[in-house]
């Protein structure tokens, strides 16, 4: 007697959040958003680099003065902005071609500001696949702060007092990112086994973070170059540091072998910072989270026109949509960390928990 496996069980649950995405997709595409717009791209960049020929003149002819120091600031602000256009070149944001959009980011990127593009495109690209995931998501790694609970224990001495008070030191810290940046560059281009023209990323990046402060040495002697370099450094970590943090620290976490759809992964994960217009030129674009994961090569430009859709659908499916202002999302983070490193929050301790293992296949 021959027998046949029983066929698998249909689960239409799972296939309904696979089309949710295709859907909400359609949408987009029909109202004409996933587009290229160049030009907007070259006019930012032109704006940006008579910014900087502004600042290298007053850089050069201000002399050895105090005043020196809200130029370094001024470099601070520039670099960052210029991140924010690399960022988006990595993405693929800025032309149709991707060999274009790849050496305009890493042009952007290690000549200007400093950073390995090719070390930052695949750190960012495995938090763009699995953002917010425990074990495969680099950016809640543990390191001086502790983003995941349960990995304070163990920690004593100056690093155990630290996590218990990493809250507050947050902020603090972060005037020291634009360190870790260059630091990360040097390293992959030299020590990385694998990084896509390495010779050209070492050169450029090699050349931004040695023949910057040469120039500011030469002009403002060794005192007056130091505290510039210490100003724009600190203001430049501040501000990139702070423009990414807001995004997802303080929002759910996912276990590492839960199923979510790609559609609220990235939604349940993401946090939204409200403040228009001017938020968004500040914050380059990543004020609006939820729709960059959603369609990370769609232009910047275009994610306020895309964020009604984006809302709309989301309230639909009854899918918790997060956003609130600055100032609210870095209190959130400060009494997060606080709670981690104090070992009191649960990985799942959040009213969203149920939607993240509701949206688990099989669920």
């Amino acid at each position: 007697m021959t027998t046949t496996a029983a066929p698998r069980p249909v689960r239409p649950r799972a296939a309904a959040q696979t089309r949710d995405y295709f859907e909400l997709s359609q949408r987009v595409k029909d109202a004409g958003l996933m587009g290229r717009n160049v030009r907007s791209y070259m006019l930012r960049t032109a704006l940006l680099a008579l910014a900087f020929v502004g600042a290298f003149v007053l850089l050069l002819t201000l002399g050895s003065t105090w005043r020196q120091l809200a130029v370094a600031a001024l470099f601070g602000i520039l670099f960052t902005q210029a991140a924010f256009l690399g960022h988006d070149a990595a993405h693929q944001q800025v032309f149709s071609s991707g060999r274009r959009n790849e050496w305009f980011a890493r042009i952007i990127g290690n000549l200007v500001v400093g950073l390995s593009i090719a070390w930052w495109t695949r750190k960012h690209n495995k938090h763009h696949a699995n953002p917010n995931t425990i074990g495969r998501d680099g950016d809640i790694a543990g390191g001086v702060l502790v983003f995941v609970p349960g990995d304070e224990k163990g920690r004593t001495g100056f690093m155990g007092w630290l996590a218990k008070r990493q809250g507050w030191a947050f902020v603090p810290l972060l005037s020291l990112f634009a360190f870790v940046l260059h630091y990360e560059a040097i390293s992959a281009v030299f020590t990385n086994e694998r990084v896509k023209h390495r010779r050209a990323e070492a050169i450029l990046v090699l050349t931004r973070i040695i023949g910057f402060p040469l120039v500011v040495f030469a002009t403002l002697g060794l005192g007056m170059g130091a505290a510039f370099l210490a100003v724009q450094l600190a203001v430049f970590g501040i501000y990139m540091g702070g423009s990414f943090a807001p995004n997802h620290k303080g929002m759910p976490l996912i276990e590492k072998d839960l199923e979510v759809d790609f559609l609220r992964r990235q939604v349940l994960t993401s946090r939204n910072i409200t403040g228009g217009r001017a938020m968004n030129w500040a914050m380059g674009g990543l004020d609006l989270q939820i729709e960059h994961h959603l369609f990370p090569r769609m232009p910047s430009a275009n994610l306020r026109k895309v964020r009604p859709i984006v809302k709309e659908f989301c309230a639909e499916r009854g899918i918790t949509y997060t956003e609130t202002n600055l100032i609210s999302s870095y209190g959130i983070i400060i009494r997060y960390l606080n709670r981690v490193g104090l070992g009191h929050a649960d990985p799942m301790e959040c009213p969203l928990s149920a939607q993240l293992r509701g949206a688990s296949i099989g669920a």
